[in-house]
């Protein structure tokens, strides 16, 4: 920027370096002399320039100023660039002082704006006044990319962080400024503007991305001011317009006035001042945008949609036509989400006013499918934003959206992501159940609109055909119907209407969908968040939301305290709709029973669920009852005594018809009555009891004794129905729980032991039933010792440390090989079993996704017994081999369990790892002939590699988090494949040599420093070098190149040896050269076979000291840390100079830093 002319000029920027406190970005001007105007900066002029930068970094070109001769004195100012960067808040005055700059002479302040182009581009050169005069536009566009730094793809518009942000905001701003403030004078003096739209459009052709992108910015910025200005120059044409035809009508018989004259130059004026102004809009719009709507860089594409669509919207008259509008639906189809987004977000703008809508007819029916199927889009907030451009389109455009398109678009309020739900509730809401959609005028009645909508909803519901998403369905609708979706009042009057009443009662389906619509309207307006697997934690309310809260759960208790009990009379046969309404006292405000004085509503409830009790056995029932009772009796409330009378009288029924039942049942010893209807009366009451000792403490009714009887029965006779069997087990498990939980710190201990030998002898019978003849029944007995078991391994008896020494209890191994046994032939191979029998029977589907859930929950709980140490680490190593070949069903529970254990101990769980895939080799060579040695192209090896490729991956990209066990895999598979080097048939060969293919699927994931400790360690192993020669040993050699990729000084080395083949050409043209320079002794064949070993080893020892010499100052830390051990029985025999090495534990200590779970980052090929 020029400075002013009088000395007041330097007050700005030091008022600028005074306040001014923030780190202040270099400028990428060239630091040198430069050409001004024939004036040269002397060195102590620049030493003063960086002294007064406040962070000017070392030898960087920041700090710039220009001189300038002013009345025989030299003034200093700060350039437009470093302005714009420091933002300097008063743009005004900024811009105001460059154009009065320009008007004392133009040349020299253009040429301060070029510059400030340049260098917010990121370029270290700069345009002189010699190279301005002189040069044509395209040389010097020639030598700016000539010193632009190739190597560094960094420049501000793409720089993060809030300072950069706002320096992209403050460079749009100074462009807006800028023609604001010209708009009046130098604007049209066929020289700013000529010169300023003839650089941009020439760095916008450029090959360099920063010159394309920060041209491309300013010229759209620059057409948007410019549009800004036409429309100004337009109203004042208009007025001037309006004003002669009233002077004229004012005149009448008079020929001619000064005033109209006046007011007609100024008309013309204006007409010639909007005539340049659209050849600057033309220009630029077709220098510029027509080049660059089509970038390869998307954010200059998503710029110039930005822009059209802030023209189209501003300056409608000009821009909303088909010429314009088809760029941006050319551009709904492009492949990155940001472009997209600034489409629709461009046409919403235009949608949203109903006059521009009708002349969009023919894009929209060119380009109405495309958006309708943009919700689908794969980024959410390009989905969202669709979705909100077609409640637009249908509320502005009429019929353009089909039945077919709304049905479609209605199905999106079932959508996890619940901004593009709310969207389509809104839609929903809106289109379909709001009065503004209504075909029919609502019938009158207290309720009458809402109770249209409701059937509106239940219909809609209905038809989606997603039952069990009415969750779902009532979240998405929150924000815009919560007024009548909270009308319980309307809800539940509809419900207890009589079907004769003139035909306003609900159908069955209709009553069963409205009852679940009211129990989730109820929990969304009690917990005030989104349902489970729709946003990621419960939100924190606002004190406005806690206060709407706690008076809708007033208004739900008030309301259900006195309706609920007639509905519970109503429906008490129907077990689906009565399980849906005794969930909701669980949201109630229980002191409103009190302080209202409804006790005797309370009584009634009791009495209903009572009664509901003795009349229904389906588990969902008789569990939402003992639910019920549980919320009910809490000992801090008023209402508890009544409540606990209620329920203890219902138990002691409950009892006394059990009692009766086992007195039948029993009739002799050891034998059992096998009527039919007794058996179905007794599963019915041991399903209630099961049901309400899950909650509630029975102790006091000795029922341990009763429902043990008949498991003990079981296991000695083994002809008990099932219908017994489940609820007995279930009853007799809950029973020792509340013992468990009744230990406290004053426990006897003869009640200690008392209850040890009930758990253990528990424990025998689940055991036992594992191997039952009846499905059902060993599944119970499995998913009953799995919890059994993490529950007594981890006891917690309010400090009673004997306690836990008595009752504690951990598997021995027959109980873990017994387990895994149940995993492998009733999740794994019934799997492979089924597969078959449903491409034979053709399964129903239902059936197929039950079965799959019940094997999954039983893989689930093994599993946490691996993750809570229940089990021991390696017993993951058998679930492990399945994880490719059942990936589809159970691919998420193994990966969670290799994530937490290999949280809980790292190297633990690399050494699973490799277990796993030495035992899968192992099997692998047992297969195969051992004559020929393993097949590597054989599909068992395939599936082993592909095996070690998912581990490798579930490491992440963090290599320093999973250094320690990726070295530990690579140290025990090295381990592993020399087993049996010596002593084999007198050969060197390991038998398990070929394991090398597998572990290099790990070397990826080493950092290059411990690429080469592996390879020192691999280096130990190998005794013979010269007979690692053939085919045989390519697995070595493969593994080699893993290890020494990218390491050419390594390679060139070792490869000089002869140790191994050569594989890339690359290296056997550097294995020449090395040869040919004498860097390493040649011998004939003739002198190699007479002491191959002596040579080999001599030169290998030379290599090995090379090496550790180069590495040693990087490999002093990594062997205190890396869990390499010199091997026990292997030694290199010929090698005088021993590799040292230090003596380091096998399971070095931990890092302390925590390893994330990385699992998900798995990608599958």
């Amino acid at each position: 920027m020029i400075a002013e002319p009088n000395a007041a000029s330097t007050l700005p920027s030091q008022k600028e370096n005074a306040v001014h406190d923030e780190t202040v970005p270099e400028s990428p001007a060239q630091n040198g002399t430069c050409v001004r105007n024939g004036n040269l900066k002397t060195p102590r002029e620049k030493r003063k320039v960086r002294e007064q930068c406040e962070n000017i970094r070392r030898n960087s070109p920041a700090g710039r100023r220009v001189s300038q001769l002013q009345n025989g004195e030299v003034v200093e100012a700060v350039t437009l660039f470093e302005v714009v960067s420091m933002g300097k808040q008063a743009m005004q005055s900024v811009v105001v002082d460059w154009v009065e700059a320009y008007k004392q002479d133009r040349n020299v302040a253009l040429l301060d704006l070029i510059n400030f182009f340049i260098q917010c581009s990121g370029c270290q050169g700069m345009v002189t006044a010699e190279m301005f005069q002189s040069l044509y536009k395209k040389d010097v566009m020639q030598k700016m990319t000539e010193t632009f730094d190739k190597d560094n793809e960094d420049y501000p518009l793409i720089r993060t962080g809030p300072y950069w942000k706002k320096f992209k905001a403050n460079f749009c701003e100074f462009i807006a400024v800028l023609v604001q403030q010209c708009q009046c004078s130098i604007l049209y003096d066929n020289y700013l503007m000529d010169a300023i739209i003839s650089l941009l459009t020439g760095l916008a052709d450029s090959m360099v991305r920063a010159f394309r992108h920060t041209s491309t910015l300013a010229a759209m910025k620059l057409l948007t001011a410019v549009v800004s200005v036409h429309l100004n120059l337009d109203v004042n044409k208009h007025n001037a317009q309006r004003l002669c035809e009233v002077e004229k009508k004012r005149l009448s018989g008079k020929r001619t006035s000064y005033r109209l004259d006046q007011l007609e130059r100024k008309r013309k004026e204006y007409e010639h001042k909007l005539l340049e102004i659209q050849n600057m809009m033309n220009a630029i719009f077709k220098g510029t945008f027509l080049t660059r709507y089509r970038d390869v860089i998307p954010e200059i594409r998503a710029t110039c949609m930005e822009e059209i669509g802030s023209w189209i919207k501003t300056y409608p008259d000009a821009f909303l036509n088909d010429s314009y509008l088809k760029y941006v639906g050319w551009m709904l189809y492009d492949k990155q989400a940001e472009v997209r987004l600034k489409c629709l977000l461009g046409l919403q703008g235009i949608y949203s006013r109903k006059e521009l809508v009708s002349r969009m007819d023919l894009f929209t029916n060119r380009f109405k499918d495309r958006i309708v199927s943009m919700p689908l889009d794969k980024d959410h907030e390009v989905a969202v934003q669709a979705m909100k451009l077609l409640m637009l389109m249908s509320q502005n455009c009429g019929d353009v959206l089909s039945a077919e398109d709304c049905e479609m678009l209605y199905q999106f309020v079932y959508a996890t992501h619940r901004p593009l739900a709310v969207a389509a509730g809104e839609f929903l809401y809106k289109r379909l159940l709001s009065h503004g959609g209504d075909k029919v005028q609502p019938k009158g009645g207290k309720f009458g609109a809402s109770t249209d909508q409701l059937k509106r909803l239940i219909h809609f519901f209905l038809e989606s055909e997603l039952h069990k998403h009415v969750a779902y369905l009532v979240d998405s609708l929150w924000d815009w119907a919560g007024k009548f979706l909270k009308d319980w009042e309307c809800m539940t009057t509809l419900l207890l209407k009589n079907a004769d009443e003139a035909g306003e009662a609900l159908s069955d389906a209709q009553e069963s969908a409205l009852i679940e619509i009211i129990l989730a309207t109820v929990r969304e307006a009690a917990e005030g968040h989104p349902p489970v697997g729709r946003g990621a934690a419960k939100k924190i309310l606002s004190v406005k939301e806690k206060k709407i809260q706690l008076e809708d759960c007033t208004r739900i208790t008030e309301h259900f305290i006195m309706v609920l009990p007639q509905l519970l009379a109503k429906y008490s046969t129907d077990a689906q709709k009565v399980a849906n309404l005794l969930q909701i006292p669980q949201y109630y405000d229980l002191d409103v029973y009190s302080t209202g004085h409804l006790e005797k509503h309370l009584d009634a409830l009791l009495r209903e669920i009572k009664d509901i009790v003795a009349k229904h056995s389906d588990m969902s029932v008789l569990e939402a009852s003992s639910r019920t009772y549980y919320i009910l009796c809490r000992e801090e409330i008023a209402i508890y005594s009544q409540v606990d009378c209620a329920r203890t009288q219902m138990i002691d029924e409950l009892m006394k018809q059990l009692n009766q039942l086992l007195d039948c049942f029993w009739q002799k010893e050891g034998g059992f009555c096998m009527d039919a209807e007794e058996i179905s009366r007794m599963h019915s009451t041991l399903r209630r009891v099961a049901a309400f000792h899950n909650a509630h403490d029975l102790t006091k009714w000795n029922l341990y004794d009763k429902t043990l009887r008949f498991l003990v029965f079981e296991t000695e006779h083994g002809s008990l129905p099932v219908l017994i069997i489940l609820p007995a087990l279930q009853c007799t498990y809950f029973s020792l729980l509340w013992q468990l939980a009744a230990v406290s710190e004053n426990s006897p201990k003869e009640t200690l032991f008392v209850l040890r030998r009930q758990l253990r002898h528990f424990s025998q019978i689940c055991t036992c039933f594992l191997h039952h003849k009846e499905k059902d029944v060993r599944e119970k007995a499995f998913m009953i010792l799995c919890d059994w078991l993490l529950i007594l391994s981890h006891l917690d008896s309010n400090n009673n440390e004997e306690a836990v020494g008595l009752l504690g209890y951990l598997p021995n191994t027959e109980l873990q090989e017994k387990l895994f046994s149940f995993i492998q032939e009733h999740v794994f191979m019934d799997g492979e079993e089924e597969k078959k029998d449903l491409t034979e029977e053709g399964k129903d589907e239902a059936c197929k996704l039950d079965d799959l859930h019940k094997k999954r929950s039983l893989l689930a709980a093994y599993c946490k017994l691996i993750v809570y140490n229940v089990v021991e680490m390696t017993a993951a190593a058998e679930i492990y081999k399945y994880y490719v070949k059942t990936y589809s069903d159970f691919g998420d529970i193994i990966k969670e369990m290799l994530s937490k254990t290999r949280y809980n101990d790292k190297i633990q769980s690399a050494k699973t790892l490799i277990l796993c895939l030495q035992q899968l080799f192992q099997t692998h060579a047992e297969s195969q002939d051992s004559s020929n040695g393993v097949d590597f192209s054989s599909p068992s090896f395939a599936n082993i590699k592909e095996l070690a490729r998912r581990f490798s991956l579930t490491f992440g990209w963090d290599q320093v988090k999973s250094r320690e066990s990726i070295a530990m895999i690579h140290k025990e598979g090295i381990e592993f494949a020399f087993q049996g080097a010596t002593g084999v048939d007198g050969k060197c060969l390991p038998p398990n040599l070929s394991f090398l293919l597998i572990i290099s699927e790990f070397s990826n994931k080493l950092l290059k420093p411990d690429k080469r400790l592996v390879y020192s360690y691999l280096q130990r192993y190998i005794t013979e070098p010269l007979a690692c020669r053939g085919d045989k040993w390519q697995p070595l050699v493969w593994y080699r190149n893993s290890l020494l990729s990218n390491e050419d000084e390594e390679s060139s080395v070792l490869g000089s040896l002869g140790e191994w083949p050569p594989v890339g050409s690359s290296k056997t043209s550097s294995f020449k050269r090395k040869l040919s320079n004498g860097s390493v002794p040649e011998t004939s064949q003739t002198e190699g076979s007479k002491a191959p070993e002596q040579q080999c080893v001599s030169q290998l020892s030379s290599a090995a000291g090379k090496s550790r010499k180069r590495l040693k100052s990087q490999e002093m830390h990594l062997q205190e840390r890396l869990p390499f051990l010199c091997p026990g029985g292997m030694r290199r025999r010929y090698c005088k100079d021993e590799v040292k090495t230090e003596d380091v534990s096998a399971e070095g200590p931990e890092d302390t830093i925590e390893d994330v779970d990385v699992v998900g980052t798995d990608q599958d090929s």
